[in-house]
């Protein structure tokens, strides 16, 4: 588990825009095109910039950037609007100044959609990244073995019960190529059955049981202790999500410097909570950069606060 953690194509394909931005930025470094994306309504605003506009042709760069998210495919992500400009001084508050003067601020902005995955093709990838991680387990932990020397001449090898002098034939190939692909699926049918059961089993424990006069909760017992400890972090790292969002809000609407102020704060705490995080938990590595970026935010904040301030006073 802790491979995937640090496997930022893995996150990318969870859907961390932190992970989708370094991937991203890997893919186009050779074309002098660095990026940075956030969430608004539901649509990854993407940013692109480079040193000249030769770097930023419409057409070639969206075909690029388009092939890598296929290519990632990350999850609850479909659509995309692409934002090109000139690189400039960094602005944490980048979205809110393309919004308020797209025309003089990017060269070009075009709204692409990702083909989307089937659920088949979903199914077989996840029982094959479940596979992966079982074959390397088993690789660890299996002894070697001593070298054996066979005379083929004596023995002629067989593939599929089929010895390799007997032509084989195509209706055999294709009956075997079926089946095989049959049980990949249950196979991963199988998976995710039991993926649920484990989370109904982990719930039902939380419930308090009556054992004759006497009430145990189950919530206190040693077994119990994970699924808490992983409840309790996905709760931080959710509120500090939650918190960020109402600051955005609040940030796109704010005008006066107690505004400001308020929107600071609420980036503030946002990193804060993001800052509790345990690094035992799944997408610490992602909490840690938000973690830097809420806190980024909140100060910016502050210093919109401190210029309305000061305008008030002259």
């Amino acid at each position: 588990m802790l491979d995937r953690i640090n496997d930022i194509a893995w996150q990318a394909h969870q859907g961390s825009v932190a992970a989708i931005i370094q991937v991203l930025n890997e893919k186009l470094a050779s074309s002098g095109v660095r990026t940075r994306a956030m969430f608004d309504d539901g649509i990854l605003q993407l940013l692109c910039e480079a040193q000249t506009p030769d770097k930023l042709e419409q057409s070639s760069l969206v075909g690029k950037v388009k092939e890598i998210l296929e290519t990632i495919a990350p999850r609850n992500i479909h659509k995309v609007n692409i934002n090109s400009r000139i690189v400039r001084e960094e602005q944490l508050l980048w979205l809110e100044e393309i919004n308020r003067n797209s025309e003089n601020q990017l060269l070009w902005s075009e709204e692409i959609n990702l083909a989307k995955q089937n659920v088949l093709h979903l199914l077989v990838n996840d029982f094959s990244d479940h596979k992966a991680e079982s074959d390397k387990i088993h690789f660890r932990s299996k002894p070697s073995a001593s070298k054996v020397i066979v005379n083929t001449q004596q023995y002629p090898q067989k593939r599929w019960g089929v010895s390799t002098k007997t032509q084989r034939s195509p209706f055999l190939l294709w009956f075997l190529s079926v089946g095989v692909f049959s049980l990949g699926i249950v196979g991963a049918i199988y998976l995710l059955q039991n993926h649920q059961n484990k989370q109904f089993t982990s719930e039902k424990s939380l419930n308090t049981v009556i054992l004759g006069d006497k009430k145990i909760d189950e919530s206190k017992t040693p077994e119990n202790k994970p699924y808490l400890l992983k409840q309790k972090e996905e709760e931080t790292f959710l509120a500090a999500v939650r918190s960020a969002n109402q600051a955005d809000s609040m940030g796109k609407k704010a005008k006066t410097s107690a505004q400001w102020l308020d929107v600071a704060a609420r980036w503030q705490r946002a990193s804060d909570l993001m800052s509790q995080v345990p690094q035992s938990y799944s997408r610490y590595q992602e909490a840690m950069i938000r973690t830097k970026l809420y806190k980024q935010y909140s100060q910016a904040a502050q210093k919109e606060a401190e210029k309305n301030n000061s305008k008030t006073f002259n």
